[in-house]
């Protein structure tokens, strides 16, 4: 919790609305920067690119490049990333479960 504590930025890159649907899109397996793009509904390929950036610097995603022709590259949980990734997934399968709940308060508020 101390302010200085250099987990909160990897904190912020994982929590960030495109880091944690980044992180969910790759837990089943290594996927292509277009791929990515298309199960991420809304975003941006700028954003992507610089979701991707952020979460590799800090050794969650691994960016691999494919030999084969034609060459291409994709991205990848590393061991460390696997382990936020499952987190993250429930986070957001919480989320989903209470949404039902939190349409119905935003309406009546």
């Amino acid at each position: 919790m101390a302010g200085a504590c250099p987990s909160r930025a990897v904190l912020e890159h994982v929590t960030s609305k495109w880091g944690s649907l980044t992180l969910a899109a790759l837990s089943p397996e290594p996927a292509r920067f277009g791929e990515l793009r298309r199960a991420i509904g809304g975003i941006s390929e700028k954003m992507l690119s610089q979701t991707l950036k952020s979460l590799e610097s800090d050794g969650l995603v691994d960016r691999r490049v494919q030999s084969t022709q034609p060459l291409h590259v994709d991205y990848a949980l590393t061991p460390s990333g696997e382990t936020v990734a499952r987190a993250v997934k429930a986070l957001v399968l919480a989320v989903y479960d209470v949404m039902p709940e939190v349409l119905r308060t935003a309406e009546s508020a």
